[in-house]
């Protein structure tokens, strides 16, 4: 079972999961999660592809999914350090301080609270020099590297490299993946692929279904399925 709601910190989302079946697809969104899973903390990076997880069934998770760009901050790395990854927080920070998070959201009552009162200590007075959330959804309406750039006051190269930094790889990939989910949540709706296809941005049915193959590994009527 899977549920979710908005967090107190702008932009994320908290979910929780407890393991139905002994495995699940996760698809790639653009975004970085605090996970604590029976007991550790751990971190989901940004992923390219599709990530395939194993895991016993009743397996309890509660997460906390940073918008686009956010993630970094929180933990501290640059997310291309993170990418396509699933890494132990303790081999990021202290594991004495990790074990005494780790046990406070266990006994938590409301756990993914005490996940968002950790990450929102770690946001506490740091300001980025660019809104990268905000970049994100000019990327995700389809804006140029060029115009997206320009915006910025920042070169193609300098756009690059500050992307792989936020968000775990350049702006022509997280674009990609955005239009990608969007895409997902209009089919979702029961709307023909092809109609799905040009509303989401891509040039015909065709282009979505090659993106969905390399980004998520299986066929859009899959995912629906």
């Amino acid at each position: 079972m899977y549920t979710e709601r908005a967090s107190s910190i702008g932009g994320a989302v908290v979910w929780r999961r407890t393991a139905a079946a002994v495995g699940a697809r996760v698809l790639p969104d653009g975004c970085m999660d605090l996970i604590w899973a029976d007991g550790a903390l751990l971190i989901a990076g940004p992923d390219t592809r599709a990530h395939l997880v194993t895991h016993v069934v009743g397996t309890r998770y509660v997460g906390l999914r940073f918008a686009p760009g956010v993630g970094p901050a929180v933990f501290g790395v640059p997310a291309h350090e993170l990418r396509d990854q699933r890494v132990a927080l303790d081999a990021l920070w202290p594991g004495r301080l990790v074990r005494d998070l780790a046990g406070r959201v266990t006994d938590s009552a409301t756990p993914g609270r005490t996940l968002e009162h950790i990450a929102s200590t770690r946001l506490h007075d740091k300001t980025a020099d660019i809104d990268w959330p905000r970049v994100a959804e000019v990327l995700r309406r389809n804006s140029s590297v060029d115009t997206t750039a320009g915006m910025l006051g920042l070169s193609r190269r300098q756009l690059h490299r500050r992307c792989l930094a936020a968000f775990g790889y350049g702006p022509k990939t997280l674009a990609k993946i955005l239009r990608f989910n969007d895409a997902l949540e209009l089919a979702r709706t029961g709307g023909a692929l092809a109609d799905v296809a040009i509303d989401s941005g891509y040039a015909d049915q065709a282009h979505l279904a090659r993106d969905t193959k390399v980004l998520a590994g299986v066929p859009m009527t899959r995912l629906l399925g």
